[in-house]
């Protein structure tokens, strides 16, 4: 019965060092992955960010595929001091004027003091663009931009497309500034 008893309390001894084994390195693990994600958060909220491009409203500049099939653009989002500098040309992200919560990808048209020619359905045949606001468009034919909801504050900008990361081959440098601007912008000294 001693023999018995020995050996029992022997193994229940390995059991709870496997067991105390196991949840030290269960912790280690945790702490070393766990330190690494608010970094991660914060990086992706205000450095930059990879996002797929949905929807025809820059077809074909991006999303070149969009009738053809379900292959979207993946893009790189840069966010730091994504509210200076701001280029006609540009392709941006900003949120949406109607609803917040949505992120929209459009071309900028308009900096503060130009005039613009519109399209329909906006109001009037011309819009200056006040200061502090840009005015945006989307490439293709269904989008809802400016000429649905005027200019937009500059603040709303919360990135800027500056790479294509797939599909492989249009991977890239978004070129911006080697797109064609619309015609009908009247250009202010800025």
């Amino acid at each position: 019965m001693a023999a018995r008893w020995a050996w029992g309390s022997a193994a229940a001894g390995r059991g709870t060092g496997l067991r105390s084994r196991f949840f030290r390195h269960l912790s280690h693990y945790l702490i070393r992955y766990a330190t690494w994600i608010p970094p991660l958060i914060w990086f992706n909220a205000y450095v930059a960010e990879v996002t797929f491009i949905r929807g025809p409203s820059m077809y074909p500049f991006l999303n070149p595929h969009y009738n053809e099939s379900l292959r979207k653009d993946l893009c790189l989002v840069w966010k730091l001091y994504s509210q200076e500098g701001l280029r006609r040309g540009m392709v941006v992200t900003f949120r949406n004027p109607y609803d917040p919560n949505r992120t929209t990808v459009k071309r900028i048209v308009g900096l503060p003091g130009d005039v613009v020619k519109t399209k329909p359905p906006y109001p009037y045949e011309y819009a200056v663009v006040p200061e502090g606001h840009i005015w945006v468009e989307g490439d293709g034919d269904k989008s809802q931009d400016s000429n649905h909801y005027g200019p937009i504050s500059a603040r709303l900008v919360t990135g800027r497309i500056t790479h294509i990361l797939s599909p492989w081959d249009r991977a890239g440098r978004v070129r911006w500034w080697e797109h064609p601007l619309r015609a009908g912008v009247h250009r202010s000294a800025v």
